[in-house]
C-alpha cells in the first residue's frame, strides 16, 4: 500500500477506550484516527522488532537444546527467598 491509498476498516472500540484514546489524541493535537494510526504503526514495529530480535537471539540453536541445558542443572530445592 502506497502512502495515498487508504482503507476503510470499522473499528468497535469500547467506549472506555475511545474516550481515552480521543483525550490523548486532543493532548497530541492530532485527530482520533491519526493517533490510532501511529498506535497501530507503533505496535507493529514493536511486534516486528522484538520478532527479529528473538529470531536473532535463537541462531542456529535446536530444538531441545535448553532442555539438555536444564538436565544438567543440580536438583536442588529452590532457596526460601526465591519461592516468596
Amino acid at each position: 500500500m502506497t502512502q495515498t491509498q487508504r482503507y476503510k476498516y470499522p473499528l468497535q472500540l469500547p467506549q472506555s477506550l475511545k474516550e481515552t484514546a480521543a483525550r490523548l489524541a486532543q493532548e497530541d493535537g492530532v485527530s482520533l484516527n491519526q493517533w490510532i494510526i501511529s498506535a497501530v504503526a507503533q505496535k507493529i514495529g514493536a511486534v516486528e522488532t522484538a520478532s527479529e530480535f528473538l529470531k536473532a537471539r535463537a541462531g542456529t540453536t535446536k530444538r531441545g537444546a535448553l532442555t539438555g541445558l536444564l538436565g544438567k542443572a543440580p536438583n536442588v530445592p529452590p532457596l526460601k527467598e526465591d519461592s516468596i
